[in-house]
């Protein structure tokens, strides 16, 4: 083809050409020649059979401006070969935008850092210029912590993450929290290499929780646990810090893998825990100060760093189920008794009653046993009656020395609560804190008194009265005395025979023998049968023996007629 003479069909083919690269370049980025300005526009040249033109404004960086003369050489992005009015649609900002897309995705795949600009704030973030491309930084990802104002980071070069890219959507998230997160861990890791246990170091209260406090030591936090700011017991850490206070600290345990560091206070005072048990020795009384009340007692300190518990046992003598707060106060000053010192446990155990006069010991000083008392019932139980009695302590009759006939289960149904009762004392044990009462021992034993009147004695001959006939016996009465007993019918006769419970009537007398007498037991039992045995025994000693010849009817009829001889 001849360029000086060319036919139609090179004509043709030269279009055809032209068209097709034409096509290629569309959506593409090309460079171009600026040959001229049009007010705000700059005419560029892309080689194409128009130019183009570019808004000035699309060649600045956002926050800065970037100049351009005639002849320098642009890269543009190429929308449209030809607008309706005849002109290439060029971008300059598209084109820095594609180049920018390139370098993000690359950074991207390597997890590289990018540097941007903030610019703009939206709903949920802010917009991020990263050299033409537009991204988004969420609220939640501008900083480690929340930031109340953001002014200072506005249009200011700093590094950020990429965390997500949608090139479809032209959608970019970045954080600028990770990057602040690794070069704290960074920090961290250099700060937490130079730490050793013991060490002695200077920081700022950073915040403060229930449990303690936690303390920048340049670029890491650790923890001031409640428990390592004083000796003496701390309810909050506002009692002793307070945010951006600069302390002086001692590192206590360092965490070389997680990071972790412990601080203390109070290890950099003297341990007033040192010859504890030589300062207070047991049994020896002081004053405190009631810090901390809980439900299994108080707390008191004796001094500066060092506290005793009173356990709820050792408050009273008489309040045994009694909150603490019933019976000291927070701030009271309280006189002590120590108890128990642990100085490897670093606990003192105090008694309070044991200042106190034990009221068990002082009534048995006033009431020794035999004194008669007086008191109000407190108490019905299935073993007996609490009666109260003087300074809040109280005494028990047992079911067994409530009456001496009738059962205690009975007499129980003759008290009620409020009722106010005599009683006698019959035991106080201070140690175990009880004080046994009796009510029968107010009135004499009529049983005792019976058988003085009557002089019942193991053996006498007396004369009983028939009350009840059972089966196995009688239920008899000894005439002349208030004293009952079952006479078993083994013992209604020698003789099998006559042993028959049938044979008496009710208020039938006859004359027995006393087989047993226990004052103690209070019991006595009577028998026909031993009285028979004795009466043969004499009259053979006196009368013969069956040995001479004589019967033991002759013996017996003998000794008969003599006793009624006697009697007439």
């Amino acid at each position: 083809m001849s360029l000086s003479t060319p036919t139609r069909d090179d004509f043709a083919a030269l279009l055809e050409a032209s068209l097709n690269q034409t096509e290629m370049a569309e959506g593409s980025v090309v460079k171009g020649i600026v040959v001229g300005f049009e007010k705000d526009l700059a005419v560029i040249d892309v080689g194409l059979k128009v130019e183009g033109r570019v808004p000035l404004k699309e060649f600045g960086v956002r926050g800065e401006d970037e100049n351009i003369e005639v002849g320098d050489e642009v890269e543009v992005y190429l929308e449209r070969v030809e607008n309706a009015l005849g002109e290439a649609v060029l971008s300059r900002e598209k084109a820095r935008r594609e180049e920018s897309w390139v370098r993000l995705e690359a950074a991207f795949e390597k997890n590289d850092k990018v540097t941007g600009k903030i610019f703009n704030q939206v709903k949920g973030g802010f917009t991020v210029d990263l050299d033409g491309a537009v991204a988004f930084l969420p609220r939640s990802q501008v900083d480690i912590r929340p930031v109340r104002d953001v002014g200072p980071l506005m249009n200011t070069p700093q590094p950020f993450q990429i965390l997500k890219m949608d090139k479809r959507r032209g959608n970019i998230v970045v954080s600028r929290r990770v990057v602040l997160e690794e070069t704290r861990a960074e920090q961290r890791h250099e700060i937490v290499q130079s730490l050793e246990e013991g060490q002695i170091i200077e920081g700022v209260v950073k915040n403060i929780t229930d449990y303690g406090a936690f303390v920048d030591l340049g670029g890491i936090d650790g923890l001031l646990h409640v428990t390592d700011m004083a000796w003496r017991r701390v309810n909050h850490p506002t009692e002793i810090l307070s945010i951006g206070q600069s302390v002086k600290v001692q590192v206590i345990r360092v965490n070389q893998e997680t990071h972790r560091i412990s601080l203390g206070m109070k290890q950099l005072q003297a341990d007033p825990w040192e010859g504890i048990e030589a300062k207070y020795p047991i049994d020896a009384r002081f004053t405190g100060r009631v810090t901390n009340i809980t439900d299994y007692g108080a707390f008191v300190e004796l001094e500066p760093g060092i506290e005793g518990l009173i356990h709820v046992s050792e408050m009273s003598w008489t309040k045994k189920n009694v909150h603490p707060g019933k019976i000291v106060a927070t701030s009271q000053e309280v006189t002590v008794m120590i108890l128990e010192v642990d100085a490897a446990k670093r606990r003192i155990s105090l008694g309070l009653k044991q200042v106190m006069d034990n009221p068990w010991e002082a009534f048995l000083d006033a009431n020794p046993p035999g004194t008669v008392v007086e008191g109000e019932v407190k108490n019905k139980t299935e073993f007996g009656l609490f009666v109260g009695l003087e300074n809040d302590i109280d005494g028990m009759v047992h079911l067994s020395d409530l009456d001496w006939n009738r059962p205690g289960e009975e007499v129980m149904d003759d008290f009620q609560k409020g009722q106010v009762v005599r009683a006698i004392v019959l035991e106080v044990d201070p140690d175990k804190e009880r004080i046994s009462l009796g009510m029968k021992q107010l009135g004499g034993d009529p049983f005792t008194e019976a058988a003085d009147g009557a002089e019942v004695k193991r053996g006498a001959i007396v004369t009983c009265e028939v009350k009840e006939v059972k089966e196995a016996g009688l239920e008899v009465q000894i005439v002349g005395t208030e004293l009952s007993t079952f006479m078993r019918r083994s013992e209604l006769a020698r003789d099998r025979n006559d042993q028959q419970p049938s044979r008496y009537n009710v208020g039938q007398k006859f004359d027995a023998r006393i087989t047993q007498f226990d004052r103690k037991a209070r019991r006595v039992q009577v028998s026909i049968k031993a009285l028979e045995i004795a009466e043969e025994k004499e009259a053979v000693e006196q009368y013969g023996s069956t040995d001479s010849g004589a019967s033991l009817g002759d013996i017996l009829g003998a000794a008969l007629r003599a006793r009624n001889t006697e009697n007439q």
